[in-house]
């Protein structure tokens, strides 16, 4: 499974995404490919979207805890990691230190 949120996709990437996603609320996207196909979607994703895009992207891994997350941009919530655990910080600083 791959999740992908972002802020701004441009037309040309959007209209890529529907080959493989759906989107049921606005700028969120899940699609079920297979886990061969997901590296290239995800490297596809990564290539083609801009900064300003805020991508983040959620995908099924088999190590523990079962996905692995990737960022491109600017979000609003930091991607961390504690321990090899990848998490999403709420507010800045307040995982820091």
């Amino acid at each position: 499974m791959l999740v992908a949120v972002a802020n701004h996709l441009p037309p040309a990437v959007r209209g890529r995404m529907k080959l493989w996603f759906v989107e049921p609320r606005p700028n969120v996207f899940v699609s079920g490919v297979k886990d061969s196909v997901a590296d290239g979607v995800v490297e596809y994703l990564l290539d083609h979207c801009p900064p300003e895009s805020g991508l983040i992207l959620f995908q099924r891994s088999n190590k523990p805890p079962g996905y692995k997350i990737r960022g491109l941009g600017d979000h609003t919530r930091a991607l961390v990691e504690i321990s090899g655990l990848q998490l999403v910080q709420e507010k800045n600083g307040l995982l820091a230190k």
